[in-house]
């Protein structure tokens, strides 16, 4: 929502007007509030489920504009507990509110915004395949009013890292939802990688999170791997669990879920997704068009190791692996 520019006369009446009221105040007009006018910027933020990865996403999103001149920004903050139903419903809500901008959360929810909202910006974060959920038209020309950023993982690398904790390895399970589009992507890529590294790999799929831990416990493996999936993250002690039990390393997706007991992951760092994704937004929000705003993504990729959670999980991490990990946890 930009400002209009001043005129050379209406500049000089601005002029005068400072000089009466900005001494002591510093005379800067915050962008907090939408248009220029008297009311705070409205912001909806809809995510589908709690978990330390969107939770982070979402911080580091307030943050950015918080930090860059929308401090007074009004923030409706709305969790669909792992329900798509209740998504579509806090869009609706949304889209009916005239929000000055909405942050969809992760990729059930991104798609139910997309389509409930089409006059209002929509930002997308932790969504690993933005064309492919139907979010955009390309990542380079999103084509509509919905753009953000993309959390896809370095999969293959991640998946490399079983070799390294278990070299004798043979086969590989992962957990995912079959719900999720941004899942499917990353499985997809898992079983190329997998292939490559003569690895086989053992699918177990969920429909919601109460029923993680008996997939995981189906698994016949020697370790498991965990990609971003909302459903199975949401639930990872299930998965913690089964690991410590069946005595083999878990791989995650993203750094968040070794702090929650995953062993390592090569990932990125979800705060600083969410922030760049709250930078986008201010673009927007000065005036910037979604439509032509590329699909962001974080080039910061991570090697995080939790050793405790290896020892719990019956191994020992290589040192030659701990001296190249840009963070090491212990607990």
């Amino acid at each position: 929502m930009k400002r209009s520019s001043l005129t050379k006369v209406g500049a000089g009446l601005f002029a005068s007007a400072l000089m009466l009221t900005g001494c002591g105040g510093g005379g800067s007009e915050s962008g907090s509030e939408a248009g220029g006018g008297s009311e705070p910027v409205q912001i909806g933020i809809s995510q589908i489920v709690e978990h330390p990865s969107l939770d982070a996403a979402r911080d580091g999103f307030k943050q950015a504009l918080t930090e860059n001149g929308y401090e007074n920004a009004e923030f409706d903050e709305q969790n669909a507990q792992g329900d798509q139903a209740t998504a579509t419903t806090i869009a609706s809500q949304f889209a009916s509110e005239g929000k000055d901008l909405v942050l969809a959360i992760a990729t059930p929810t991104a798609q139910a915004a997309a389509q409930s909202i089409t006059d209002i910006p929509v930002l997308i974060t932790a969504v690993t395949a933005p064309e492919e959920a139907g979010l955009v038209d390309s990542l380079e020309e999103p084509g509509g009013n919905v753009t953000g950023t993309s959390d896809l993982n370095p999969v293959a690398k991640q998946l490399s890292l079983v070799k390294e904790l278990a070299p004798d390895a043979k086969t590989v399970g992962v957990v995912y939802s079959s719900g999720e589009v941004n899942s499917e992507v990353q499985v997809k890529l898992a079983r190329e990688a997998a292939k490559e590294m003569g690895l086989k790999l053992e699918e177990a799929t969920v429909t919601n999170s109460s029923e993680v831990q008996q997939a995981a416990n189906s698994l016949n493996v020697d370790a498991i791997y965990v990609p971003t999936d909302n459903a199975v993250v949401s639930a990872l002690k299930s998965v913690v669990q089964v690991a410590e039990k069946k005595q083999i390393p878990l791989i995650v997706g993203e750094a968040n879920s070794i702090a929650e007991g995953g062993v390592a992951t090569y990932g990125i760092d979800y705060e600083k997704l969410g922030h760049q994704t709250g930078m986008m937004a201010i673009e927007i929000l000065e005036g910037a068009d979604p439509a032509t705003m590329p699909i962001e993504t974080l080039e910061d990729i991570q090697l995080v190791i939790n050793t405790k959670a290896a020892e719990r999980m019956g191994m020992e991490v290589p040192q030659e692996l701990l001296d190249q990990a840009d963070r090491v946890i212990k607990k």
